[in-house]
């Protein structure tokens, strides 16, 4: 089994973390290759014959080979664990996938807004209004995470999951933004089930596995 991605993009992480929680580890149960950015790889005809849109990650096992980081997961854990991050009941499956959707259509795609344009822009052509506003929108959305969070110790009623993962990873660069950029980005609501949630990931050995150096 391969894992094509470097480990500093979300995406890859949230394969990572999907796997340790499984107990499976990199080098020990699947190779981990480095592609994207400086890494390059992504762009070769090998590569692109994996994974057409030239992104990581890619999961290749045996014969079957896959790209998009939340239908990674969702094979990983409905192949592996016993249903533990991912329900096989349907009703319960569909209320974990829709977050996993809402993570990827919603919160990730206003929040790189910011991140992109605050970690990989050069400063003199960063437009702080696209930022400030992106921030302040994915601010809000989190708002609605932190009220389910208030009622419940994981996203969904199931028990912590594959939702918790990729939105958790988000809400990591969402903190990680507010501390660094703290002097240009909009101060958000107080969201103190969100914040007590994550600190709770934080501390899970699979989360240390997948954002380690």
């Amino acid at each position: 089994m391969q894992l094509y991605g470097r480990r500093s993009s979300i995406n890859v992480q949230k394969v990572i973390w999907c796997l340790a929680e499984l107990g499976l580890m990199e080098q020990r149960d699947y190779q981990r290759i480095d592609a994207g950015l400086d890494f390059g790889v992504v762009r070769t005809p090998e590569y692109l014959a994996l994974n057409p849109n030239g992104l990581v990650p890619t999961w290749v096992e045996g014969d079957l080979v896959l790209w998009e980081s939340n239908s990674i997961v969702r094979y990983l854990a409905a192949t592996r664990g016993d249903g533990a991050l991912l329900p096989a009941d349907p009703a319960k499956r569909a209320d974990v996938e829709r977050w996993m959707d809402w993570q990827l259509g919603t919160l990730w795609a206003t929040l790189r807004i910011a991140f992109l344009g605050l970690t990989r822009t050069p400063e003199p052509e960063r437009d702080y209004d696209a930022i400030k506003t992106a921030f302040a929108n994915a601010s809000r959305q989190l708002a609605m995470a932190d009220a389910v969070l208030a009622r419940q110790p994981f996203i969904t009623p199931t028990g912590f999951g594959v939702a918790d993962i990729v939105i958790g990873l988000a809400v990591h660069r969402w903190i990680g933004l507010l501390e660094r950029f703290a002097d240009v980005l909009p101060e958000p609501a107080p969201l103190p089930s969100l914040l007590m949630w994550h600190r709770g990931l934080t501390e899970r050995p699979a989360f240390l596995e997948a954002v380690r150096p």
